[in-house]
């Protein structure tokens, strides 16, 4: 693998059916405030280095997702449609063009790379 094709950061994507409830909620657990609220479509939590955020809505796949920084989102999505995944995407969203590709066990993986 080239050094362009390594992740560049990761975070844990859980999803939520109401942004403020989930928010408040990974407050109290973590004892931190969000680092981004998008309005009802998106939180995230930068805590020690690593971050997790909450979807809803349109941004949600209704299951928990690992989410993947990356430099050049096309090339890793050329690279693992070619080892035979099922990658979905291109979609180019508010801060990132982002695809999905669905792992051995049914979760899947989005990879972004933002804008």
């Amino acid at each position: 693998m080239a050094d362009g094709d390594k992740a560049l950061g990761m975070a844990a994507v859980f999803p939520t059916a109401v942004m403020a409830d989930g928010v408040r909620f990974v407050a109290a657990v973590l004892g931190v405030e969000p680092t981004f609220v998008d309005g009802e479509r998106w939180a995230q939590f930068d805590l020690g280095g690593a971050r997790l955020a909450l979807a809803s809505g349109a941004e949600s796949s209704g299951a928990a997702q690992m989410m993947v920084k990356v430099a050049d989102v096309a090339g890793v999505a050329q690279r693992l449609a070619a080892a035979g995944y099922d990658v979905a995407g291109p979609v180019t969203g508010s801060h990132e063009v982002r695809v999905s590709v669905a792992g051995p066990d049914g979760w899947s993986v989005v990879l972004y790379e933002p804008r």
